[in-house]
């Protein structure tokens, strides 16, 4: 058998990277694991063991690894769901980044249910987690371990919150409707359990207000149910129709929403966007293959998931002390579902005058 193929066949220890680069297992210890020792040691050097770790095929012992250096390199990932879009790629960021780093994570899924949430956030502290991310959830309580929040609004100590700029957000997609010539904007307003949704609907209203265009609570829709499909938006689309009041363009609270009211304003027969415009809210992969395309603010949600898994590691090692908020700037995308205004003629056209009794909400 070959030197090559005897080292195959043997487990590769720390002491044996150690005498292959001729160091000492301590330091070979050090950069493997990133300890805080790594630090003084050259780059050269660590590039050295990295790859003699890599030749050798070196696959580290969890369990010994743990009881070494008292630790579990695990991480507990609360989320309201882990189907849908927003989730998904936040947590595939997440992923990427603690793999890299050989953190493993626990996810659980509470679906806005406090009680769940309460256990659920139990039960990973006594799994051993070394910190926490919430997604979509928000954290009321100062917790025990490093917590970061994406899409936390509350300021708890200990909590570090991944925020997007959502002025800067309803400033990008409301001028951009403002641009095409539309004044008459219909909005449908999110969940009131989604952790967005009120800092969201808040600078709406404030940068509406700025820009001279008017937010009716007769052209304004609150979402209900969770699904995370566009079924959601398609009866809330069905409701703001039923109030026949003209508008021409419609910004929605995510995308999944904004898919679901364009099928009910097809129905109707409206077409989109000659008749009404519709900005969406997130950039989730489908937005860019909606019938048409659809114009949205984006939200890098798989960096927001890599941001937030950096953080909390650099936390729990001792190389970031906790910070209140993290902004993450939000990008608009334009794509064929908006386009010029039509006629105030052409408007009226297509809403004919009646009654309604739906409840409205505003600002």
């Amino acid at each position: 058998m070959t030197t090559h193929g005897k080292r195959l066949s043997q487990r590769v220890t720390l002491k044996t990277i150690a005498g292959h680069v001729g160091l000492t297992a301590g330091t070979v210890s050090a950069v493997l694991n990133n300890s805080p020792a790594a630090r003084s040691i050259p780059d050269h050097t660590k590039q050295r063991i990295l790859e003699a770790a890599r030749e050798l095929n070196y696959r580290p012992n969890f369990f010994a690894r743990t009881l070494r250096l008292n630790r579990t390199f695990t991480i507990g990932v609360i989320t309201s769901e882990i189907g849908d879009d927003y989730g998904s790629q936040v947590i595939n960021g997440i992923e990427q980044y603690l793999q890299q780093r050989n953190f493993f994570f626990l996810t659980v899924v509470h679906r806005h249910n406090a009680g769940l949430l309460s256990s659920y956030s139990q039960l990973l502290l006594s799994r051993g987690v070394e910190g926490l991310i919430t997604v979509d959830t928000s954290v009321s309580e100062s917790p025990s371990v490093p917590t970061v929040a994406v899409a936390g609004h509350q300021s708890v100590a200990g909590v570090t919150n991944i925020v997007l700029d959502h002025r800067k957000a309803a400033r990008l997609a409301l001028g951009h409707l403002k641009d095409l010539g539309h004044e008459r904007i219909a909005f449908l307003k999110g969940q009131p359990f989604s952790s967005d949704s009120a800092s969201r609907w808040s600078a709406i209203c404030e940068v509406a207000a700025e820009l001279g265009i008017s937010v009716r609570p007769e052209l304004t829709v609150q979402i209900v149910g969770t699904d995370s499909s566009p079924t959601l938006g398609y009866p809330v689309g069905k409701a703001l129709l039923a109030r026949r009041e003209p508008f021409t363009a419609l910004f929605a609270y995510n995308d999944i929403s904004a898919i679901g009211s364009i099928w009910a304003l097809r129905e109707a027969g409206l077409r989109i966007p000659e008749d009404v415009s519709v900005v969406g809210f997130d950039d989730i992969p489908g937005a860019a293959f909606a019938r048409p395309g659809l114009s949205t603010v984006r939200q890098p949600l798989i960096r927001m998931g890599q941001i937030a898994a950096q953080t909390l590691v650099d936390q729990i090692e001792g190389r970031m002390e906790s910070v209140p908020e993290i902004a993450i700037e939000p990008e608009f995308v334009a794509r064929a579902s908006t386009g010029p205004a039509p006629s105030r003629e052409d408007m009226n056209q297509m809403f004919r005058p009646e009654s309604s009794a739906t409840t409205v909400v505003g600002c």
